[in-house]
């Protein structure tokens, strides 16, 4: 298996960088902070909770409130909750693809879409989102790539590394074209109710179709990374089960904890996510400002959704050379476009923190300094 090289670059810079100016996710919590939106109820959970198995599916309450906060008409036999996100699409792919089959995904892309199918030994094809067509997903390139033997489609929205989005129509579309082929939709959609989109949010897949599945998770739109604890959502329970089978072979359940800390961050879901929203558009108005005096330097198409925008570097110097230096000199993150596999000169920017204007601050310096 190769290397990942997301979390291998995140591993080596994350805990020893002072300024992270690419983090994917919005701005975390103290778990006291957590803890005092608690209702009567969930305190009582909370206090009384045993430290021992929880059941492999997730808590029954937990995934009650997952569907009924989050995924209107669906329950929560329609939930299969997991050590977070990654755990889910590791155990869906691995569970949903068989080596005679065909997958399409969408790039650039977090780099287990491309692998865990590798594992698998299928038929790969990529659908580059483009810069020019405003990073939207184009139904007519997907359409055009499928093939007979074409088992699933893998989508991200809203995307990383671009923040666009995916709209109703184009989801609806999308939709019919693997209605219409019997394909699975491998939705993630870990940001969704996440940014500030031009048009409202379009449903989750998994309303739309029964043979999607949407990933979620409390670490990108809620802030709560540390909690590990994502989930899929599904009308079809059969492969529900089957995929639960293979989560058996690694996490096995969720922590006990955890469970009780994401139920009571979802009972608060608006509170939680007007605040992080506030953070991002406070963030993005400084941003514009940036790439307008930087003008010459950089470029972007504008995040329509999640915390994290991928920006063209207009300089003649080797992003990959640029952002080591700029972390080197001034202590502040960025991620190439490398990191995606993505030949260019772009780099990902996150911006769902409280600490981005001072990121950005000493952004500005190095740039005075190397007379950009």
């Amino acid at each position: 298996m190769n290397i990942f090289k997301l979390e291998d670059y995140l591993a080596k810079h994350e805990f020893s960088t002072q300024y992270l100016l690419c983090c994917s996710d919005a701005e975390s919590f103290d778990m006291v902070e957590i803890l005092s939106m608690a209702s009567t109820e969930d305190m009582k959970l909370w206090n009384n909770l045993r430290l021992s198995y929880t059941e492999s599916p997730g808590l029954s309450i937990l995934r009650k409130t997952v569907a009924n906060t989050l995924y209107k008409g669906l329950s929560e036999d329609n939930i299969l909750m997991f050590a977070g996100a990654e755990e889910s699409i590791f155990c869906a792919l691995h569970t949903l693809i068989e080596p005679s089959d065909h997958v399409i995904v969408l790039t650039p892309c977090y780099q287990s879409f491309i692998e865990i199918p590798k594992l698998k030994k299928v038929d790969i094809s990529e659908i580059q989102l483009k810069e020019e067509h405003q990073w939207r997903i184009d139904l007519k390139a997907i359409q055009y790539a499928i093939k007979c033997n074409t088992k699933c489609i893998i989508i991200n929205f809203p995307h990383n590394p671009t923040g666009q989005v995916i709209e109703e129509d184009e989801l609806k579309g999308l939709v019919d074209i693997c209605e219409s082929k019997g394909i699975w939709l491998f939705s993630d959609e870990v940001y969704r109710l996440l940014g500030l989109p031009n048009k409202q949010w379009a449903p989750p897949a998994a309303c739309l179709y029964d043979k999607a599945l949407s990933v979620g998770v409390m670490s990108k739109a809620f802030g709560m990374a540390g909690l590990r604890i994502g989930w899929i959502a599904s009308q079809d329970q059969a492969i529900l089960k089957k995929i639960q089978h293979t989560k058996h072979y690694t996490s096995i359940c969720n922590s006990a904890p955890a469970e009780i800390l994401g139920l009571i961050a979802l009972h608060n879901k608006d509170k939680i996510l007007e605040r992080n929203n506030h953070i991002l558009e406070a963030n993005l108005n400084l941003l514009n400002q940036f790439f307008m005096e930087y003008s010459h330097l950089f470029e972007w198409v504008k995040p329509q959704g999640g915390c994290v925008g991928f920006v063209r570097y207009k300089g003649s110097e080797v992003i990959d050379s640029f952002c080591e230096r700029l972390v080197q000199e001034k202590g502040v993150l960025l991620m190439p476009a490398s990191i995606y596999n993505y030949e260019s000169n772009h780099f990902r920017i996150g911006f769902g923190r409280w600490n981005m204007p001072q990121c950005l601050e000493k952004f500005r310096e190095f740039l005075y300094h190397e007379n950009l």
